[in-house]
Order: C-alpha cells, then sequence, then structure tokens
C-alpha cells in the first residue's frame, strides 16, 4: 500500500510533474535509467540499418558481405563477450536484430540480458532528404529535415518491452551553415518537439528513452559556432521534455560533442572538452542521471575511436560532474573489432578481445583516467567515408 517506504518515495519523486503514470511507473523508469547509468558503464551502440561494417568507414571493414547472416554472426558475437558487462550497460539494438535470433537459435536479447546488460530499441524511422518546406540545404546536401515513426510508436514500443527491451533511442538530425541560418527554429523546433513526444510516448510504455539530438559536425564551422547551437538546441530540448510532461529521472540525453565542424579550424581536445562541458552544465538539469555522448563523424586523417576515448577522458577530468558523463559510441568502439573479426569465425576470441579492450579505454574514461595511446587499434589506417544516410 500507500504506507511503504518505497511507495512513499515514488511519489514524492513526481514532485511537480504533471503526468498520468503511476508511482510503480515511475519508479521502474527509474530504476532502468539508474541501470543505464551505472558508474564506469556506456552504451554500446549497435543498432546500424546495414551492416555495422558500412557504418565503420574503413577500407577493409566494407568488404564483409551485408546478409542478415553475417549480421546476426557478427553482433551475437558482440554481445557474448565475456566480461562486456562491466563497461556496457546497455546495448542499442535496430528493429531486426531485436527480433532475430544467432546461428543456435537463441534470442539476440536473450544473449544481451543472460550477460548482464539492458536491451533497448531505436525506433526513429529516419528522414526523408526532402526535408522541411522552405528549408536551405546544408553541409549533408539535402534540407533540414524530421524523422518519421511517430505514428506507430506506441505499438511499438509496447511490442519492444514485452520482447525485453526496456529502453529506446530516437535520433534527430540537425545542421550547421551559419550563411544559410542552420539550424533554422523551424528545424530546431521540430526536432525538440518530436523529441519530447517520442519521451512521453516511450515512458508510457515503460520504456526509459535515449533523447538524441544530434547536430551533425559536417561543415567548414569552428568550434565557437558549435558551442553557441548545442547551448540553443540542448535549451529548447529540456524546455520540450518539460512540455510534454517527460520524467527527466527516467530519461538520458544522446548529444553531439562540440566539436569544430569537419572542415573548419581543429579545436584542441582541451576546448571541446571545456566547451561541451559548459553547454551541458548550462542546459541539462542534474535531475536527469546521465549523459551519453555520440562519437560522430571524424576527419579522414582522424582515428575515431582513440579520439572518441580522449575528449571524454578530458571532460570527466574536469568534474565533478552533476550527471554521469559517459558514451553511446557504434563505429568508436567497433572499427578494430569488424577489421579483426571481417566476417571468420576463428577471428571471433580477437575480435571480441579488441571490443572489450576498447570498452574498458572508455570506462576508464568516464572516470577521467584513460591514458592516451594505451588501447592499441587500427589508428587513422584505412579510413574511408562511412555510408551515409539516417542510419
Amino acid at each position: 500500500g500507500a504506507s511503504t517506504p518505497t511507495a512513499k518515495m515514488a511519489s514524492l519523486d513526481r514532485g511537480g510533474l504533471q503526468t498520468t503514470l503511476t508511482d510503480a511507473q515511475l519508479a521502474e523508469l527509474k530504476d532502468t535509467a539508474t541501470k543505464l547509468c551505472a558508474p564506469g558503464k556506456g552504451f554500446l551502440a549497435s543498432d546500424e540499418s546495414a551492416g555495422p561494417w558500412l557504418r565503420a568507414g574503413h577500407v577493409e571493414a566494407a568488404k564483409i558481405a551485408d546478409t542478415a547472416e553475417n549480421r546476426a554472426a557478427y553482433r551475437s558475437m558482440l554481445y557474448t563477450t565475456q566480461g562486456l558487462s562491466e563497461y556496457i550497460s546497455g546495448v542499442i539494438l535496430h528493429q531486426e536484430t531485436l527480433y532475430q535470433q544467432d546461428a543456435k537459435g537463441n534470442e539476440m536479447v536473450d544473449l544481451i540480458t543472460k550477460n548482464g546488460m539492458l536491451a533497448g530499441l531505436k525506433v526513429d524511422k529516419g528522414y526523408d532528404k526532402a526535408g522541411l518546406l522552405g528549408t536551405a540545404t546544408g553541409p549533408l546536401g539535402h534540407p533540414e529535415t524530421w524523422c518519421k515513426g511517430l505514428d506507430d510508436l506506441d505499438k511499438r514500443c509496447a511490442d519492444a518491452y514485452a520482447k525485453g527491451a526496456r529502453f529506446a533511442k530516437w535520433r534527430n538530425v540537425l545542421q550547421i551553415d551559419p550563411a544559410n541560418g542552420l539550424p533554422s527554429d523551424l528545424a530546431i523546433t521540430e526536432c525538440v518537439n518530436s523529441l519530447a513526444r517520442y519521451a512521453a510516448v516511450c515512458q508510457r510504455n515503460g520504456l526509459a528513452p535515449i533523447v538524441e539530438p544530434e547536430i551533425v559536425p559536417n561543415g567548414t564551422h569552428d568550434v565557437g559556432v558549435c558551442s553557441a547551437v548545442t547551448e540553443k538546441v540542448l535549451t529548447a530540448q529540456f524546455a520540450a521534455l518539460r512540455l510534454h510532461n517527460v520524467y527527466l529521472e527516467g530519461a538520458v540525453l544522446k548529444p553531439n560533442m562540440v566539436k569544430n565542424g569537419i572542415k573548419g579550424p581543429e579545436a584542441p581536445t582541451e576546448a571541446i572538452a571545456a566547451l561541451t562541458v559548459t553547454a551541458l552544465k548550462r542546459t541539462v538539469p542534474p535531475a536527469m542521471p546521465g549523459i551519453f555522448f555520440l562519437s560522430g563523424e571524424a576527419p579522414l586523417n582522424q582515428d575515431n575511436e582513440e579520439t572518441a576515448t580522449i575528449n571524454l577522458n578530458a571532460m570527466n577530468k574536469l568534474g565533478p560532474l552533476p550527471w554521469h558523463l559517459s558514451f553511446s559510441y557504434g563505429k568508436a568502439l567497433q572499427k578494430t573489432c569488424i577489421v579483426t573479426w571481417m566476417g571468420k569465425e576463428e577471428n571471433v576470441p580477437a575480435a571480441q578481445a579488441t571490443l572489450l579492450a576498447r570498452c574498458k579505454a572508455n570506462s576508464e574514461a568516464t572516470k577521467g583516467t584513460y591514458v592516451p595511446g594505451s588501447c592499441k587499434g587500427l589508428g587513422s589506417k584505412g579510413n574511408i567515408d562511412q555510408a551515409g544516410g539516417a542510419y
């Protein structure tokens, strides 16, 4: 009854939030978000729509045949890596993988949960490059966009929960081009409102939402421009979450780091770290338990795995911070792993070892204790442009 300590706590947790969710629902969401934000842990982003090797941006990786069997073989190898849950709290899945089995008939979700991690689902359906009417074309080569997927989101969230997923992810994309006024106020409003609606629908269905308003690094702008845009977008994002009655304690944020444009003047690590932390301190309430960076696209001459780890490490050296500041990396965890695996069963132990090593490096970075260069990867050798598109 209402006299139990947990029920009392939950009704206090509600605060001034106007929500129809029950105390038990709020408590479950908070519990999930707290597990996702466990010290030293981050997300393995494993929700690429095509084979992860096409997103990895590496000349060797791109040679692997992109079949459902190969995707299942590769991903089941990732999820069964022994000790992975020491560094990874949640694995973000594509729709295919949530309902897929490995070659031995095991449900992919079970592989994840039995290995001590939570499973989550990417639920946005990407965007059409036709974009928003009347918006300028940005550095991605198309106008500003909006993401599909809200129509049947309620049912897909309910189904995902029934299948064993406990969190979800939705990524919206904004472009920077100061000369053309990008991102426009229209695109920002559209981005943050659809993310807030998605977050509310997730919470109604028991899934803790990852809110991802990604400002892509394509362009020639300097780090100061990204800094201003990121602060503006995140301010709008949290206003929208409030408007949609989203329970912050049961959600997490997946933002871009504040970086220069890929073709802009290169900012040093210290500037990236300081400007990112400043933007977050100004915009993200400490009620939200965790922030998990996307690694984002990097220049071809850069080792994106090592750079992503070093940037995160530099930020956590600026602590103490009001939230768990961690990683939600896809290619920045998987590039060396994929090229070590190359679709061959005999390479599985070596590939798992490289995945574990990079996850451990990022775990150290969440504590600000990573020693740059101590985790050996491919470096920038063999980098090619990643397969593009709306994921």
